[in-house]
Formats: C-alpha cells, structure tokens, sequence
C-alpha cells in the first residue's frame, strides 16, 4: 500500500464551469426508447459508440441478484453469477440458460448477507475465477471442476468479502474486498481487515494491498494499456468513480475520474468494463453510464431495473448486462475485449 496520496478535484471556477456544461447538457439531452428500456443522449460522441436504433434486448428473467458477466469465446458462451441465488449460470444461443454450478457454496452463511459468488471472469486458459462471498475468498474452477483458493486472507487475517475481480493479461489479479457481505458490514464481529481494500495478486500468489482509502470499493476496471485502473466507490465522501495510474510498485495519482455523488437514479456505482478506445460502460444510478476517457458523461443505456455489471460478448460489439432480476444486451458500434 502507499499511503497518504491524495486525490484531485476541480478548482472551484472550475467547478462552476462544469455545473453550467452540465446544466446545458441536461437542457439539450435526449430520451429514445429503445426496445426494453431507453437510451438517454448527452453528447453527440456517443452515437459512434451506441448507434441509433439500438434496441435493449431482454435475455433471460427470474434470477434474484445477477452479476459479472462474462463471455467465453472458445464455446461462444456466456457466464454470469446469481449472488442470492448462490449459482452461476451459463447461456448460449442454442440452449438458453443452464446451470453451471448450483448451489455454489454448500456452507450455512452465518453472519454473512448472502453466500453466493459476486464478480466473476475468465483467465487466459478459460477458467472461471470468481469472488465468493460464502468463503470470503477468490477462487479458480480449474478444468476438472475442482477449486483452488487464489486468496482468502491478507496478512494472515481473514478477508471482508471479495467483490469483484479483473484479470492483467500478465495473468496478475486484481479485486475489491468491501464488506458488503458481512451481516453488520463495517461492524461485524466478523471482520478482520481494517479497511476495505483494493488487492492484487501476482501470478506468484503474493497478495498485496495496494490501497485501503476507499470507503466502499466496488467494480473495477483496467485501461486497454492497462495503465490505469478505475475503481468504483458505492458511498463515502465521493460516490462514482476513482482512477488510479497503475505500475509495477502499486497504485499512484488518486483521482476523480467522475462523481455522481448526489445523483438520484436505482442503483449504485457497480461493475464496469472499457472498450479498445478507453471509453468506460459503468452500472450507476439509473443505468449504465457510458464516460469517455476524459471523464464526461456521454449518455445512459437505460434498462427497466437497477443493474450491476456488464461484459463484452461475442465479436465484442454486443454489451450484456446484469440486471438484479435478469440479463440483457444491447448490440454496439464501440467494441471491446473478449476472453
């Protein structure tokens, strides 16, 4: 960890200048349905990435908390977890849904708020990592079905409850341990970390705390350069987005890269991905938040219901989407990495 860097806001002349941007902004935004949902339009760059008469596709229903979709590009499939449900599904166009691992964890939950897995994603050999709230730890399912604990414990103490994870393409893992899922979150009597971290881990298995100064770390996010790494924050002083300059010895340039403290809207700030141009497609209040590298707020894909993450799919020009209850798509012109 390096304590004690700080992080950067806009002067307050500054600030006035972005509220008048914003207010003429919202004056000139447009609202279009666009089949399960709508598409909210603030600056004109988001038509090159959302084309008009995109339509929001609802794929599958009935599910308690969706989250971290991921697609496969071996077998065309896509996988994305049912935290209360404690499953993790699998869908492909020819089958539909199917269970993948049902019930995932088989232990009782005391004292936590659900057991089941959170974020999940893939590593370069197609195997499903995952944050598991049930064993507090994260966890590899190797290709015989058995699991491997990639961490469960910093410093010897027994981590809060892993949230979500994204992999380096040096194979490096990087997740957020809030303690989201502990019954009491910051006052369990469960709790053994301090803080609630951001965490690396090295291919070695070195597990490194690379900062504990977020109040609720939530999704996470490399650059296509993999240079910066953005972190969602879901409440404290600032509610929205960090971004960190990322290298070899950590974390470094604590910033704002947007704020949306204040906002109303169902949802929080969640899971987040990038396209191969560096745009950023956040989970936020009342939508996906579509935010271009320098910060600005392009537009909202508007499902009908609060959402938690999103995940490239197929040629990487269809975005899916988890909703609480169900999983959704949208097809795109910005593109972005798949597994």
């Amino acid at each position: 960890m390096r304590p004690g860097f700080g992080f950067t806001r806009a002067p307050v002349a500054a600030a006035a200048a972005f509220a008048l941007l914003t207010a003429l902004s919202a004056a000139a935004q447009t609202e279009t349905a666009a089949g399960a949902g709508v598409i909210v339009r603030l600056d004109k760059r988001l038509d090159a990435l959302v084309p008009h008469g995109a339509a929001i596709e609802k794929v599958a229903d009935g599910f308690v908390f969706l989250e971290g979709p991921v697609w496969r590009s071996a077998d065309s499939r896509l996988f994305y977890s049912d935290l209360r449900g404690n499953a993790i599904y699998q869908w492909t166009a020819a089958d539909g849904v199917r269970d993948h691992s049902k019930p995932f964890f088989a232990g009782d939950g005391a004292g936590l708020r659900g057991v089941g897995p959170n974020g999940i994603a893939l590593d370069s050999e197609g195997r499903l990592l995952a944050c598991v709230y049930g064993s507090r730890s994260v966890i590899r399912i190797e290709k015989d079905g058995t699991r491997t604990t990639l961490a469960d414990r910093y410093q010897g103490k027994r981590l809060n409850s892993p949230n979500d994870l994204v992999v380096a393409g040096d194979g490096t893992v990087y997740f957020t341990d809030p303690s989201f899922g502990l019954e009491g979150t910051d006052n369990s009597p469960l709790r053994e970390q301090t803080v609630n971290g951001v965490y690396r881990i090295r291919p070695n298995g070195e597990v490194t705390l690379l900062t504990g100064e977020q109040e609720r770390p939530n999704g996470l996010v490399l650059s296509p350069d993999e240079r910066t790494l953005y972190v969602a924050n879901s409440g404290g002083a600032v509610t929205g987005w960090y971004a960190y300059d990322l290298g070899p010895s950590g974390l470094s340039n604590k910033r704002v890269f947007h704020d949306i403290t204040g906002v109303e809207g169902e949802g929080g700030a969640d899971g987040m991905k990038v396209d191969l141009a560096g745009n950023v497609y956040a989970t936020g209040p009342g939508g996906v938040w579509v935010i271009a590298p320098d910060g600005t707020h392009l537009g909202t894909i508007r499902p009908p219901e609060a959402l938690t993450n999103v995940g490239w799919g197929e040629d990487g020009r269809t975005m899916y989407i988890t909703g609480r209850t169900a999983l959704y798509r949208i097809r795109l012109n910005a593109r972005g990495a798949t597994n």
